[in-house]
């Protein structure tokens, strides 16, 4: 992703232009942070250089260096809190360790995650790999702050756990994890125990007999522990999976019955999805904008947005669908809610975090498609950047999603 530098020019001279005002710039910035206030871009003027793809350039007039906190309401400063940090921790430029499926085990004090898919191979599966908390925080306090690489550890996991996209958790003490599938392989919902030798158990492959699309992200109901899922076609969109059978739409599993149904559709590509802490409000993307991860550009009048629903507290139906966001960056993929009810998704520049009213708070701002994060433990937010992974140390914590 760039920005071009004619592009940046005209913003920045713009936003130099307008002073502070009362309530909105606010009077001191914690480090490797900086704001931006709306009205400095409102208006570029008729000969600015305007963005012509939300997939090819992304939005940082001051040419920050990364990566850093891009403040855009005062709101994101309560997030943030008064000495949040900001750190390269792992990074391998030749291969995109850092995808999807974040689920962080407090017990082990170590993150989990999955590596992209290798796109036309449907014979390659991708990994899931493991981080140590603690070397992070050693190799950080060794390095005074400055970039590190610490080691990131590949599970060996049978061919059960397929083209992996999408984790949740702890459940029941094990990763929850959803995938692809694989040529003409199912994809499946299993359990992984983050512990040697990493038992895995498939506890949903098929829709009454028919195989899913590619499952996609999948969450775990706070209240209720029944796990919650999205299944759109990005597996043949990549060449790893046989044309769709069914449409794209979110689903309701109950472990404890089997009982599978679907709970919400007309979507273009259902993708990302969460709750609030109390269950009652459930929130999914629709990247309908990128249909084929190949051919980024091809559809951007479709949707890049976050929705809202109302969780029907008897059938737990999502209804009373409504817009929470549309994002200026790539695609809202993977979503995460903090314990004040904030937004988190992964977009085309970082993490974006909007309030519950929509309110675009700030941004993570990393200039690198980030298709997911997660908090490991309070305080924590590892950002996985493809090549990249970050820590970001603020004041802020997830629900609680054990079941």
């Amino acid at each position: 992703m760039f920005l071009s530098s004619q592009w940046v020019s005209v913003a920045a001279a713009v936003s130099l232009t307008l002073p502070a005002v009362r309530g909105v710039a606010p009077p001191s910035l914690p480090p490797q942070s900086v704001f931006v206030d709306p009205r400095s871009f409102a208006v570029l003027g008729q000969n600015a250089l305007f963005r012509a793809s939300a997939f090819n350039t992304t939005f940082n007039p001051t040419s920050t260096p990364l990566p850093f906190f891009q403040i855009i309401d005062n709101g994101f400063l309560d997030i943030l809190g008064r000495n949040p940090s900001f750190h390269e921790i792992a990074s391998n430029p030749t291969l995109p360790f850092a995808n999807e499926a974040p689920v962080y085990i407090p017990a082990l004090d170590e993150i989990f995650f999955s590596s992209f898919s290798s796109p036309g191979n449907a014979s390659v599966n991708n990994k899931v790999n493991r981080v140590r908390m603690a070397e992070v925080e050693e190799a950080l306090k060794a390095s005074k702050g400055s970039a590190v690489n610490v080691t990131v550890t590949p599970l060996d996991l049978p061919e059960t756990v397929l083209s992996t996209n999408g984790g949740s958790g702890p459940f029941r003490g094990s990763l929850l994890f959803v995938g692809n599938g694989l040529g003409t392989l199912p994809p499946a919902v299993t359990l992984v125990n983050p512990r040697h030798p990493h038992n895995v158990t498939v506890i949903l492959d098929n829709f009454f007999g028919r195989q899913f699309n590619s499952i996609d992200d999948v969450k775990i109901h706070p209240k209720s522990g029944k796990i919650f899922f999205t299944d759109v076609q990005y597996g043949f969109s990549l060449g790893i999976r046989p044309a769709p059978l069914m449409p794209n739409q979110v689903y309701r599993f109950d472990p404890d019955t089997g009982g599978v149904r679907m709970v919400a559709d007309r979507f273009v590509r259902p993708n990302g999805i969460a709750f609030t802490n109390d269950g009652k409000t459930a929130y999914v993307s629709d990247t309908g904008s990128l249909q084929n991860p190949m051919r980024t550009s091809d559809f951007q009048t479709q949707p890049a947005t976050i929705y809202a629903f109302d969780v029907d507290p008897i059938s737990e139906r999502f209804v009373n669908h409504r817009v929470l966001a549309f994002v200026d960056a790539g695609i809202p993929d993977g979503l995460q809610v903090d314990m004040s009810g904030n937004v988190y998704a992964g977009t085309g520049d970082g993490v974006q975090v909007w309030n519950p009213e929509g309110t675009l708070l700030g941004k993570f701002f990393v200039n690198m498609r980030t298709a997911n994060m997660a908090f490991a433990g309070f305080g924590r937010l590892v950002i996985l950047s493809q090549t990249k992974l970050f820590l970001a140390r603020i004041n802020a914590g997830s629900v609680n999603l054990e079941g």
